[in-house]
């Protein structure tokens, strides 16, 4: 008899859900794309019917059901650090027991009445927080040791930790507390940019490379104390999350110049020369922290989770020093997949199961395509009923033909194919495509589709059998989250002029190399790159593109609108498509034209619901 676990995260952002049947992934998926609530935190419902629908059980056929934190040790952080805070932490007392006493420290009862029980175990079980960050880097990666760094803003107490991963176990062996943390560092710079704390941290990153790194020595001397080991202490003289509301303090203010930055407005200098600064340290602390690592552990392999995980330009920098052999990242990285390592830390841990690595160097991911799917037939009953135009195009050839030809005139195509992707990044599942090799792609997909930010780059797919002909890459990078260099061979010489402007928006638009859609202005690129196995119908897009331009790699970004998560349906994939100036829209083997569809004041299916912008 099989046994089924189920792993909740939940009551902080990124509320998720992931099932197991005996030790294998079944599916696993965020809150927010089935609520369309950015980051929901609530209890995970959705997400959940999801996963018992897949793995085909009822609430009473669950072995166990376990949460990704102990509500008991955070209440005690909690407590504890508004003692020390005294009559200032009076309001952040306040609002974080609302939170926790309210949702948390009853987390079974909310469990039990959502679920109508608590599984065969009749409890539900707890995982300590950074135990399931290390529990969901280790476990589906592909090795069976592997030296285990977490590091994010704070979980119980913890906040980093080093340990090591061998076979079915995980031993955390070394940990830094609260307040100390290098992910609340990195998002009191986010807070004091403009950009929002727990969603704006990759917008730092992504500002990072227009900046100048001059602030370096004055964040380390005043703000972090940082080891050889990798260890750190913050200076709490400067930041306000402590025994406050805010991120930042006056203290802080003054060290850099004056307040935070108004969110919308312009982007100065300051804010450039603060994200390179940060961007810097972060890379150096999370370096000496992976020479610890292979210090202390004999092993060639690291993996990592976390939100700070998420950093992909930090990632890159530990691979390219050739630190480990190898390096995998959880592709949730972040509170999400603390729902995963929740379930895989109970297989392994409480029920003592063993652990079988995938051969030929497989994680046991599956692409970390874990959502829903949708048949073609649902596909066509939703279109049928609401009568949109489309075409079907049951040959993949003929169809990969046609998106081709049509990415090559210049159309943005969002595409909407198979499962989808657990964690924040669009892998081909649900992603909106451009050709890289267009001057405009770029400016286009900002400004007219993604309506964000006009400096945040694109990240490329490409084909895994070519991805070293175009990027400083060694090996794969499946789920976008490591940063290389586009080869020097295909860059171009930027004029100095841009790179000493104040205002970076004359400076967005150079072409740097020939795919100048996805060349940041450090010449990087977030590398997406695609096998046939974990994505035929991806894989054989590409593969096509590459017959007809030569060029096997296209523009991907995640299929969305700026603040909405990405879609999770044919509905919401339809409404965004229309919502925006994409082109086509591809779901499954249905392909739908922009220019015969009924126009969206003429269509009254879903206007009622969702006020246009």
């Amino acid at each position: 008899m099989s046994r089924i676990i189920l792993g909740i995260s939940g009551f902080y952002h990124d509320s998720a859900a992931a099932i197991l049947r005996d030790g294998r992934i079944v599916a696993a998926a965020q809150e927010e794309r089935f609520s369309r609530k950015k980051h929901d935190p609530r209890f995970p419902r959705n997400a959940v019917n999801y996963c018992l629908g897949e793995a085909y059980v009822e609430t009473d056929e669950i072995d166990a059901i376990v949460f990704y934190d102990n509500p008991v040790l955070t209440w005690d952080r909690v407590v504890k650090s508004c003692i020390a805070g005294g009559q200032e932490a009076e309001e952040q007392f306040g609002q974080a027991a609302v939170s926790i006493l309210g949702n948390k420290l009853w987390v079974e009862e909310i469990v039990r009445k959502e679920l109508g029980g608590l599984g065969q175990a009749g409890r539900l079980l707890f995982v300590e927080h950074h135990m399931a960050h290390a529990a969901s880097a280790f476990f589906p990666s592909p090795f069976e040791q592997a030296a285990v760094i977490t590091v994010d803003g704070v979980g119980e107490w913890a906040t980093t930790t080093i340990g090591r991963g061998d076979r079915n176990r995980v031993d955390l062996l070394r940990q830094i507390s609260y307040p100390h943390s290098l992910g609340l560092l990195y998002s009191a710079f986010t807070y004091f940019c403009g950009f929002k704390v727990n969603s704006g941290e990759y917008k730092l990153m992504g500002l990072a490379p227009y900046g100048r790194p001059r602030f370096v020595e004055k964040i380390r001397e005043e703000l972090i104390d940082v080891r050889e080991d990798g260890s750190y202490r913050l200076n709490m003289e400067y930041f306000g999350y402590l025994n406050g509301l805010a991120m930042t303090n006056e203290r802080f203010n003054s060290l850099f110049g004056g307040p935070p930055r108004e969110a919308e407005s312009r982007i100065t200098r300051r804010e450039m020369d603060l994200a390179a600064s940060i961007q810097k340290v972060t890379e150096d602390v999370m370096l000496k922290m992976a020479r610890d690592a292979r210090r202390q552990i004999d092993s060639p392999n690291l993996v990592l989770a976390g939100g700070v995980a998420l950093n992909c330009v930090a990632n890159g920098k530990i691979l390219a020093e050739k630190i480990f052999d190898h390096v995998w990242i959880q592709p949730a990285a972040g509170d999400a997949g603390g729902a995963l390592g929740a379930a895989l830390a109970a297989h392994h841990a409480y029920f003592g199961e063993p652990r079988t690595v995938p051969p030929g160097g497989r994680d046991s991911q599956k692409g970390s395509y874990l959502g829903p799917a949708f048949s073609s037939e649902e596909i066509i009953a939703f279109l049928d009923r609401y009568d949109y135009p489309y075409e079907r195009m049951t040959d993949r050839g003929e169809r990969h033909r046609i998106l081709a030809r049509a990415l090559a005139d210049g159309k943005t195509v969002g595409f909407f194919s198979g499962r989808m992707e657990f964690g924040p990044r669009a892998l081909g599942g649900r992603s909106i495509l451009g050709d890289p090799r267009r001057d405009d792609t770029q400016s286009i997909m900002n400004l007219k589709i993604k309506y964000r930010e006009s400096f945040r780059p694109f990240a490329p797919s490409v084909l895994s059998e070519i991805a070293a002909e175009h990027f400083e890459l060694e090996g794969e990078s499946p789920y976008m989250l490591l940063v290389a260099g586009i080869r020097p061979e295909h860059r171009l010489e930027a004029r100095a002029e841009h790179a000493a402007a104040e205002d970076m928006i004359s400076w967005v638009n150079q072409r740097r190399s020939h795919l100048p859609a996805i060349t940041h202005v450090d010449y990087s690129a977030r590398i997406q790159t695609v096998n046939k196995e974990d994505h035929p119908v991806y894989h054989d897009l590409l593969s096509e593109c590459e017959n007809q331009t030569g060029c096997g790699v296209l523009v991907n970004t995640s299929f969305n609108v700026r603040g909405e998560p990405i879609v999770g349906s044919p509905r919401d994939a339809y409404r965004c498509f229309m919502r925006t100036e994409m082109d086509v829209l591809v779901l499954e083997d249905c392909v739908l034209w922009k220019d015969k569809q009924p126009p969206p004041e003429a269509d009254g299916n879903w206007r009622d619901e969702y006020e246009l912008d």
